[in-house]
């Protein structure tokens, strides 16, 4: 049996990858991009840097907890990055990576997308409704 060199082992793995398998590492990293609380961060940050207060201002509904938590899942997957500027009061930006730019043009087709078809959507939940009531 050949021995496999660590990029060898890598390689295969990701093309092993099956997010249908519930212990796939893509199996969460989809289950956490799904969350609406990333789209939305996604979407603020695509123009560029924001502070945690503009953030939270932008992003109607969102608590700080779950702002807090999906600011620092994100940083942790290397789809943000988070800069203090030492300052009084101490000043805290965060912005896209590379990764996380080409993640939010994907999101925003979908932000588009519920924005566009919308009406449709409540013409056909209607037309469900009216037909199963």
């Amino acid at each position: 049996m050949a021995t496999k060199t660590a990029a060898q082992r890598r390689e295969q793995a990701r093309v092993e990858y099956d997010a249908f398998i519930r212990g796939c590492p893509t199996n969460e990293l989809l289950g956490r991009l799904s969350d609406k609380w990333v789209s939305f961060v996604l979407a603020a940050l695509s123009p560029g840097p924001m502070r945690y207060s503009d953030l939270s201002r932008k992003i109607a509904g969102v608590s700080p907890k779950m702002l807090t938590q999906t600011l620092r899942a994100l940083e942790r997957d290397g789809i943000l990055s988070r800069t203090v500027t030492p300052a009084v009061p101490v000043r805290v930006d965060y912005e896209l990576t590379p990764l996380g730019a080409s993640l939010a043009v994907l999101l925003a087709a979908v932000k588009d997308w519920a924005e566009t078809h919308i009406e449709e959507v409540h013409e056909a939940r209607s037309r469900y409704d009216a037909q199963n009531a």
